[in-house]
This record gives C-alpha cells, structure tokens and sequence, in this order.
C-alpha cells in the first residue's frame, strides 16, 4: 500500500515536471537616439514632445538622481518616464487584450561616454493581427517623433 502511494505520488510529482509547450517568443524592438545638448534640456523637451503628442505623464523615475542622494555623489544621470493616452490605449485593448504588456509607454534617458541617449520601446508589427500591426506602426512613428525632438540640437 505505501509502495502504490509512493508510484502515484512519484507520478503526479513527474508529470508536473513534464515538459511545458514553448511560450511565445516575443522580440522586443526599441529606437534610440543620442545628442550633446544638456541632460536637463532634453529631459524638459522630451516632456515637452509627450504633451504635443496627447500623452499624459503618468510617472517619472529620477535614477541617477536617488542614487546620488543615497551617497554616490558621482553617479551619472539616468530617468525613466512613463506615459500614456487612454484613447489609445482604449483602442489598442480592443484590438487585442493582450497588448496590456506593452503598457504604458516607457522612454529612458541617461547620460554615456559624453552623449545623453532616449531610448524608446516600440509595439511589435509583426503579430499577424493586420489591425494591430496597423496600430502600432502608427503609435511606433508618434513614439519616434518624441524621441527625435527631445534630441534635436
């Protein structure tokens, strides 16, 4: 009798380890874009571009600054800023549910070898859902935009 609860319980235990259909590989793109202006400048234009695109600033994480706070005075500039439209967003959750992930938009900023970097993540284009792909290329050129006015010098 223990023998068979040992079998069964040896069993269940194995088929939990059993090997698992492969997930969806997602392949995550971004644009990027590099300029000498001042840090504080393109941080105040690239704020700037998100509010004449109809996006609303829904956080905004000053890295690089807490971490000089916190006793590393020499600790280089980095910032993420979070923003969103919800008519957009709307839209995009109609069309697919899924396409929470890619929720809020996310642009990165930090200073390199001399340059301050903004770096964007784009929507995929290639979900072989044809309105989303339409969606999202539109949203991938307005995110581009933002991220090019906040560099120009």
């Amino acid at each position: 009798m223990v023998n068979k609860i040992g079998i069964i319980v040896l069993a269940v235990f194995l088929a939990g380890c059993a090997a698992q259909p492969a997930e969806e590989v997602e392949i995550v793109s971004y644009y990027q874009a590099e300029t000498n202006k001042p840090y504080d400048d393109v941080l105040a234009e690239l704020k700037i571009a998100i509010t004449e695109h109809n996006f609303r600033i829904t956080g905004h994480s000053h890295v690089g600054k807490v971490i000089r706070q916190r006793g590393t005075p020499a600790f280089p500039d980095y910032d993420t800023i979070q923003f969103c439209n919800l008519t957009h967003a709307k839209k995009l959750l109609e069309i697919s549910p899924h396409a929470i992930r890619h929720m809020p938009c996310n642009v990165v900023t930090y200073a390199h070898a001399g340059k301050v970097i903004v770096k964007i993540r784009l929507l995929p284009t290639d979900t072989g859902d044809p309105q989303l792909d339409r969606f999202s290329k539109k949203m991938n050129e307005e995110l581009k935009q933002i991220v090019d006015f906040a560099v120009e010098e």
